[in-house]
């Protein structure tokens, strides 16, 4: 389980996942007023893309799916 959850990304790809993380939280926040169920998965993903960016870990790639990033 340990390598599972090892630093996999460089810190280029940790950049983009903070961006997309941000933006994802930012549209959360103004869709909050139409839909609470969009505004939680949301804000949900960019709070995991927060975290995969300070980590420096990718789910997608510790499941063994290649990335550009």
């Amino acid at each position: 389980m340990r390598n599972f959850f090892a630093r996999n990304i460089s810190q280029g790809g940790r950049i983009v996942r903070a961006v997309w993380g941000l933006a994802l939280i930012v549209a959360g926040l103004l869709v909050s007023a139409r839909s609470g169920w969009i505004c939680i998965a949301l804000l949900a993903a960019g709070v995991f893309a927060l975290y995969e960016a300070a980590r420096g870990w990718c789910l997608m790639r510790a499941c063994g799916i290649k990335t550009k990033l």
